[in-house]
C-alpha cells in the first residue's frame, strides 16, 4: 500500500495505491479487489474513489493476446499499417502487427484504413495525433508488451475492457463508494468508465496525472481517491 497526496484545483487529495493478486482471465474482479482491500486494513467512504486499471479490468475478462502461444496471427495489413505507426515513450501502441491486428479486429478495417489515409495526408503539414482520433478509443487503448511490465503481460496484447461504466457501477454497489474504471500511463490518461455519472471525469484524471498506480510491476491496479480537508 503506498499513499501519496496531490494539489489539483486548490484542493488536496490523498491517494492510496492498493496491491492486489495477480488478476487474469475468469478471475473475479470484486473478489480480487475485496481481498486487496482486506489486507490493506482498507475500507472506501461513501465520498472516495475507488479507481481500477484497464488492464486488470480487462484481464479479468480475458481481453489479452499472450504471444507465445500462437493465438495471434497478424494479417498482412497489419504487417504493412503498422510501419507507418509512430512509437512514444509510453508503449509501442499500435507500432507492431499483433497490436494492429487487434485494432482492425476491434474497430473495423474501414475505420483503421481512414484513419490511416488521414493521418498520412495531416502529417504533411505537421499535424500528429489524428490516427488515434479518428481510430477511437478502442484502438487507442490497446497495448503492447513492454519490457518491465509484470508477466505475463510483458509478453502480451492487452485490449480495452468491456463495459467499463457496467463494471463500475458493480465496483460502487460492491464496496459503497464511487468507482471509475481508468487508464493513465506517465503521459496521461482517460477516464474509460466511471459510476456515478457525476464523476468529474476531468478532475480525475488531473488527480491522476503522476500515475500513482505506476506502470512497472507494482502489482497495484487498484487506488482510493480520498479528498482531505484544508
Amino acid at each position: 500500500m503506498k499513499r501519496t497526496v496531490i494539489e489539483v484545483r486548490g484542493m488536496r487529495f490523498a491517494r492510496i495505491a492498493v496491491r492486489t493478486r495477480l488478476i487474469l482471465k475468469g478471475d473475479d474482479l470484486v473478489e480480487a479487489v475485496s481481498e486487496g482491500l482486506t489486507q490493506a486494513g482498507l475500507t472506501p467512504s461513501a465520498d472516495d474513489i475507488l479507481f481500477v486499471s484497464e488492464k486488470a479490468v480487462g484481464a479479468s475478462q480475458g481481453r489479452y493476446f499472450l504471444l507465445d502461444d500462437g493465438s495471434l496471427v497478424a494479417r498482412p495489413l497489419a504487417k504493412f499499417l503498422s510501419r507507418f505507426v509512430t512509437r512514444t515513450p509510453s508503449g509501442i501502441g499500435l507500432g507492431m502487427p499483433e497490436t494492429m491486428e487487434c485494432a482492425l479486429r476491434e474497430v473495423g478495417t474501414p475505420r483503421i484504413l481512414l484513419a490511416a489515409s488521414v493521418s498520412a495526408i495531416t502529417r504533411l503539414f505537421g499535424h500528429r495525433g489524428d490516427f488515434y482520433r479518428i481510430a477511437g478509443p478502442l484502438a487507442r487503448s490497446i497495448d503492447g508488451p513492454t519490457r518491465g511490465t509484470i508477466p505475463p503481460f510483458d509478453r502480451a496484447v492487452s485490449l480495452a475492457p468491456l463495459e467499463p461504466d457496467a463494471v463500475s457501477r458493480r465496483l460502487s454497489e460492491a464496496f459503497g463508494c464511487r468507482a471509475a474504471v481508468v487508464d493513465i500511463n506517465d503521459l496521461g490518461g482517460n477516464v474509460l468508465g466511471s459510476w456515478p455519472g457525476s464523476i468529474d471525469s476531468s478532475l480525475l484524471v488531473e488527480i491522476l496525472s503522476d500515475n500513482p498506480l505506476g506502470q512497472g510491476r507494482e502489482s497495484t491496479p487498484v487506488g482510493i481517491i480520498s479528498a482531505l480537508r484544508s
